[in-house]
């Protein structure tokens, strides 16, 4: 029962006389822009940024859309041949599980980015982790190294969730199915429920390419920029 209806009641029942609502006028809400990265300022960052891991890190952000929590949690066993599994997520660097059942969910990956994690591949544990192993904790990454980045190359200031709204924009130029954008991010919509366990279709594989087309690096080949990473060396850039 709203208020409006609360009162109706005791006013009909005579124990009040006045309508407190009569000539009321709720400001309008202004619904704020969210910040997001366009697609050159995702290709700015992608090739700007020096540390292998760092760089993978921010592609993989811009390409899939993932949320923070959920690139954080990501373990090598997620990366299968063309597409990523979504199952867990990391905040302040404990595992917990997705934001929704619908947030558990696989997608496909471009042919360039699955070079790129590839040439990094470590036999188990987090695709991105401290040298002790432990995952890396989102907003460290982001006050640390996205933001001075951003202030360097001349950016607005926004955090990873401007890939995701980034990557969002991207698909709705694309005049991507609704369904499967829901399907890559991990949306909760009831009016386009469906089971999006495990469903990687063919227009997910070409969407995933044509957005490995736009973000890849465009400075020289993938493996040649960072060459063979092993893990010691993973380890030392990110001590």
């Amino acid at each position: 029962m709203t208020l409006r209806s609360m009162w109706s009641t005791v006013k009909a029942w005579g124990y009040v006389t006045h309508d407190p609502f009569e000539g009321l006028r709720l400001p309008a809400l202004e619904k704020k822009e969210q910040p997001y990265f366009a697609v050159e300022q995702m290709r700015q960052i992608i090739n700007a940024e020096t540390d292998p891991k760092r760089h993978t890190l921010y592609w993989l952000a811009a390409e899939t859309g993932m949320r923070a929590g959920e690139l954080c949690g990501l373990q090598w066993p997620d990366v299968k041949q063309g597409y990523v599994d979504v199952v867990r997520s990391v905040w302040r660097g404990a595992k917990q599980s997705v934001k929704t059942p619908t947030s558990v969910r696989s997608f496909a990956i471009s042919p360039e980015l699955q070079q790129r994690l590839g040439s990094m591949r470590e036999p188990s544990g987090y695709v991105f982790h401290s040298k002790n192993g432990t995952p890396w904790i989102a907003d460290d990454i982001q006050k640390r190294h996205l933001v001075p980045l951003l202030k360097r190359l001349g950016l607005p200031q926004a955090g990873f969730h401007a890939f995701r709204h980034g990557n969002e924009t991207i698909m709705d130029r694309q005049s991507t199915p609704v369904a499967l954008r829901l399907s890559r991010l991990g949306h909760a919509d009831t009016r386009m429920m469906v089971n999006y366990s495990h469903v990687v279709s063919e227009d997910d594989r070409q969407l995933a390419a044509e957005l490995g087309r736009m973000l890849a690096p465009n400075s020289g080949g993938i493996l040649e920029r960072f060459g063979a990473i092993n893990e010691n060396a993973l380890d030392a850039a990110n001590a």
